[in-house]
């Protein structure tokens, strides 16, 4: 068990702090005043794209050292970053667009900093995920954040099978070549769910489309889309394909269509049909039985002489 309190930001000038500083997403106005100060604090400044961060530094005239900490180098920069902390006060912060850690690096460092005790205090402000559904008028009272699928077609559509029987509001984060894709898929899986289409949010080109998958999937075709995009998909209509498990169809079927589909082997497809019908896998595994019950051996069974050991 770890203990992490502190009184505002007033901590000892002897320990070293990490400062998680949720930046703007887009609009530089939407920085607080608590970020704005402990920038202008701290020793040295992690971020994802040295670049990006420097254009928001340079804006609020604020000169600080800088050091990229981004996927490709996460586990050395940790490793770096936290032991001169348990021998200088020395302060750091990580900061990119939006929170920190969500769908970008940063938990070895924050891990590391933890297991050497040295104090982590997130500094909250925008987030993409959140300001996209407020805005989106799909139900928010339970919310399913997946941030990025996985790029390949194959793996993709078995990351949204596992989502078909999902009720909650869904959110993704998707890039602007893949968008289209995405869409055609979760339609052919999910069903025509409405969803919201969330681009550039908080920027000069900030737009939202809200409408069916079916709609947002004509609506890309006749106007592609550029930038950073929020995916919202909310829960199915009772009536609509795909929002009920067909029933009629038989466990066998299934499986072999979720390991056609999905690309799923036969284990993951029974436990994934299984929990579509709201059953154990055990109990799956035994209907599976009955509707294939194993054949009989036509091989004809030998006796062995115990006396000589001799087939007869």
């Amino acid at each position: 068990m770890t203990n992490n309190s502190q009184a505002g930001d007033s901590l000892s000038p002897h320990r070293g702090v990490l400062y998680l500083v949720a930046t703007p997403i887009g609009n530089l106005e939407d920085i607080t005043l608590r970020a704005l100060r402990i920038l202008k604090e701290v020793d040295q400044i992690a971020c994802e794209d040295t670049r990006h961060t420097l254009k928001l530094l340079n804006h609020f005239e604020i000169r600080k050292p800088l050091i990229s900490y981004h996927e490709h180098n996460e586990i050395t920069r940790a490793r770096n970053s936290s032991t001169p902390w348990n021998r200088a006060p020395a302060s750091r912060s990580v900061s990119d667009a939006g929170m920190p850690l969500v769908s970008d690096p940063g938990f070895r460092l924050v891990s590391l900093a933890i297991r050497h005790q040295i104090p982590v205090i997130p500094i909250p402000g925008a987030s993409a995920l959140l300001t996209a559904l407020a805005a989106s008028g799909l139900p928010n009272e339970e919310f399913l954040f997946l941030g990025f699928l996985p790029a390949r077609s194959s793996e993709r559509r078995r990351a949204l099978e596992h989502l078909r029987i999902e009720n909650r509001t869904i959110i993704l984060y998707e890039a602007p070549h893949r968008i289209a894709e995405t869409l055609a898929d979760a339609l052919a899986i999910l069903g025509d769910r409405p969803a919201c289409l969330a681009r550039e949010v908080t920027k000069i080109h900030e737009e939202f489309r809200r409408g069916s998958l079916f709609e947002l999937v004509q609506s890309l075709e006749e106007h592609p889309v550029k930038g950073e995009i929020t995916l919202i998909l909310g829960p199915p209509d009772a009536g609509a394909p795909g929002a009920q498990v067909d029933t009629a169809q038989s466990l066998a079927a299934r499986v072999d269509e979720l390991m056609h589909q999905a690309k799923l082997d036969r284990k993951e497809a029974l436990k994934l049909a299984a929990k579509e019908r709201g059953i154990t896998r055990r109990d799956a595994y035994r209907q599976l039985l009955d509707e294939n019950p194993p054949k009989r051996s036509s091989v004809r069974r030998s006796k062995v002489d115990p006396k000589n050991g001799l087939s007869s």
